[in-house]
């Protein structure tokens, strides 16, 4: 009887999160709409490039990393920064916080998904997939550190899933979620998020014939900017469901953001200098990848206004949003989030990616800028991603809403 109930209120539970995704203001089902066509555009160049394989995108041989294991760096570090918010809230016990971090979790859901299909989309051809599936394929566990990866990557979206999945279900049923069902996941997850960025940055830093990642700062900076960007692009979504749904989020939330995310940023400033310096205060031909990113190399510069773009606005956002001007007015800080967040998404995606593979092992030099059919696979992925927070976010908070009306009432 009890498990029939069960399933009834399971049942019930994913029957009213579809209406509430499929009923809203024209404005609402407007943004769907973009969404589903930024998703058909990522399908079409999925087409193009899967019948001609990675010869439609600007990669070679030489640039065999490109746009879309550059996005995949960012993302990474998007979705380890909901621990910023889990750890205040479940282990410091912050309530305000704690109001906002099924939100940042739903933000590293999305985030996860776009990782991991701009990593499907990197193979080239789907059926390369199935090498990666334990029993058919070979995961080479634990030798490569790819296969730390994948286990760390579909580690925290179980995690970052099924934890905030069974809350939100519980209060949808009008119940407190028991505590030892769930809370040793919350802080297991605390760990994972500095796994799943740690392992990535040493997949860059364990490769000896590279020496522009063979960085001991690698780890650390991958966290610092990560703490940063991600709960800025947090911080950005919960300005819009504060501006678009009846779900209000406190000003002491984004003033709590606003600390960690520019302790973080200047911290990350602080190591990039770090590495500047190591790079050009006696460089060596190891510094020729610096050298080709910052200054460009055998008239090959088309990074160079990209980094200095990116440095220049990442030092901007962050004096920004550290001495916040207008302090009831926050007219500025908008603005020095998106900046901040494209400053990291550069540095840290083609401003670390490409320069690591230019000039190769053998000198060679070669420009790389995306081609048209990775930007529009870019595009899909982005409005996935984008598609995924939206469905998974817009039901929450309305439980959440309803949750804390009946607790209060």
């Amino acid at each position: 009887m009890k498990k029939n109930t069960l399933l009834t209120n399971l049942f019930s539970f994913v029957k009213d999160a579809l209406i509430w995704n499929l009923s809203g203001s024209l404005l609402y089902q407007v943004f769907l709409c973009g969404l589903v066509c930024l998703m058909l555009t990522g399908v079409y160049g999925y087409v193009i490039q899967f019948r001609t394989g990675l010869a439609a995108t600007n990669m070679s041989n030489i640039v065999s990393w490109g746009f879309y294991i550059s996005n995949f760096t960012f993302l990474v570090g998007v979705a380890a920064a909901a621990v910023m918010l889990i750890l205040p809230s479940y282990v410091f016990k912050d309530k305000d916080l704690h109001k906002v971090v099924i939100i940042g979790e739903v933000v590293a859901v999305g985030a996860l998904v776009m990782c991991m299909t701009f990593v499907f989309v990197d193979l080239g051809r789907p059926l390369q997939f199935w090498h990666l599936i334990p029993g058919i394929g070979q995961l080479n566990f634990p030798s490569s550190l790819l296969s730390w990866d994948i286990i760390v990557l579909n580690g925290y979206l179980a995690l970052n899933a099924l934890v905030p999945a069974y809350i939100v279900f519980c209060h949808y049923r009008g119940k407190e979620p028991v505590g030892k069902y769930y809370k040793p996941f919350v802080f297991l997850s605390i760990g994972w998020a500095v796994a799943i960025h740690m392992v990535t940055a040493f997949l860059y830093q364990g490769l000896p014939a590279r020496p522009f990642w063979n960085n001991p700062l690698m780890g650390p900076r991958f966290l610092a900017s990560a703490f940063a960007a991600g709960p800025a692009i947090i911080c950005l979504v919960l300005h819009i469901v504060n501006a678009a749904t009846d779900y209000k989020i406190d000003t002491k939330i984004f003033n709590k953001l606003r600390i960690i995310i520019v302790s973080a940023a200047i911290i990350n400033l602080l190591m990039l200098f770090s590495e500047i310096f190591k790079e050009f205060y006696f460089p060596t031909h190891h510094s020729l990848s610096a050298v080709y990113l910052f200054f460009g190399l055998d008239g090959h510069d088309s990074l160079v206004p990209w980094i200095w773009t990116a440095i220049s606005i990442n030092l901007l956002g962050t004096v920004i949003l550290a001495v916040n001007p207008f302090k009831k007015n926050q007219i500025f800080l908008l603005p020095a989030l998106v900046l901040l967040i494209v400053g990291i998404w550069i540095e840290k995606g083609i401003g670390l990616i490409v320069p690591g593979l230019v000039p190769s092992p053998m000198g060679e030099i070669i420009s790389y800028a995306p081609s048209s059919v990775e930007l529009m696979i870019t595009c899909g992925v982005v409005g996935l991603g984008m598609f995924v927070i939206t469905v998974l976010l817009k039901p929450a908070l309305i439980i959440e809403q309803r949750y804390e009306q009946e607790r209060s009432g």
